[in-house]
């Protein structure tokens, strides 16, 4: 390992964070961030998107002071650190920028194309990618020893691991202040090479896939299914349920960045995935996936 500049060392100081995408990693993370000091500007395109992310800060936080895990000031404290932004350009001045858009290459490329673009030239660049290589992210900036990939896992403010994934390029003071920033977060961090999907969704996405085919095949239904999971492995959701929280969308993404990046038949995405994909029934955001949400209770769609 290179000796790390004493420069490069002060430059990778983060104190001040930026978050691109008020949805729900986005919110989560600008959540933890602010609960842990670090001053926030939380950015969308949509101010709609903007209200409801703070909407939901503010909801999660009071539950936790509900639950006396936080107290009414440190819940204070940390909204007025976060402040609002509709434009990159509000991003300037941060010391690290986490990407948390749709699980899409071209769109995550075109955000890291503008957002280089105002960012001062010490600033950290990170993604919260589940999938996609962080090396040929990273080659789309104009500073890919200063990317990282910082995967949070959903819920954000409950999930205590954070996977930190350098790419070809990353430096190790990169790495070196990432990993310094999971921790004050109050994370633990599973360091991951650079495969695709990394190490959680490697293991979880297949396992979710296996259930739709269990589904498909017609082994079970799917209350069968996530009975069985549940009762009979100690999960805390059954894989279908899962899959509805995560987002049938992003669940195929991720098959699909596996079956194309590994070129392994085992990764094909189930057939009856793609087709809820194609129907719009992509979980609870849609309210129907393999469960119909919305009614009192959720009712399994099959």
């Amino acid at each position: 390992m290179r000796a790390v500049p004493v420069d490069d060392i002060m430059a990778a100081v983060i104190k001040k964070v930026g978050v691109i995408g008020a949805g729900q990693m986005g919110n989560g993370i600008a959540h933890v961030a602010a609960l842990a000091g670090f001053d926030v500007v939380l950015n969308d395109i949509s101010a709609d998107r903007l209200k409801s992310g703070m909407a939901t800060i503010n909801g999660n936080l009071a539950r936790q002071v509900s639950k006396k895990a936080v107290s009414e000031d440190d819940k204070n404290k940390a909204m007025a650190r976060i402040s609002l932004a509709e434009k990159l350009d509000d991003l300037a001045d941060c010391d690290l920028v986490i990407e948390t858009a749709v699980e899409k290459e071209e769109v995550k490329r075109k955000i890291f194309h503008e957002l280089c673009a105002v960012l001062k030239p010490e600033a950290i660049v990170a993604s919260d990618t589940s999938s996609i290589s962080i090396t040929r992210l990273a080659a789309a900036t104009d500073r890919p020893e200063r990317f990282i990939g910082i995967h949070f896992m959903n819920p954000v403010p409950l999930m205590e691991l954070v996977e930190l994934i350098r790419g070809i390029a990353t430096d190790d003071s990169t790495f070196e202040a990432s990993k310094e920033f999971v921790a004050k977060l109050g994370k633990q961090v599973a360091v991951s090479e650079d495969f695709p999907a990394f190490i959680v969704n490697r293991i979880l996405l297949p396992m979710i896939n296996e259930a739709i085919y269990t589904l498909y095949e017609g082994v079970g239904n799917v209350e069968a299914i996530d009975a069985a999971m549940k009762l009979g492995a100690h999960h805390p959701m059954g894989p279908l349920e899962l899959a509805d929280f995560i987002g049938l969308d992003t669940c195929l993404s991720i098959m699909q960045v596996l079956h194309e990046g590994l070129a392994d038949s085992k990764y094909r995405p189930c057939p009856l995935l793609v087709k809820y994909v194609e129907a719009g029934w992509l979980g609870r955001k849609t309210q129907r996936g393999f469960y119909d949400y919305r009614g009192a209770k959720p009712v399994p769609t099959r």
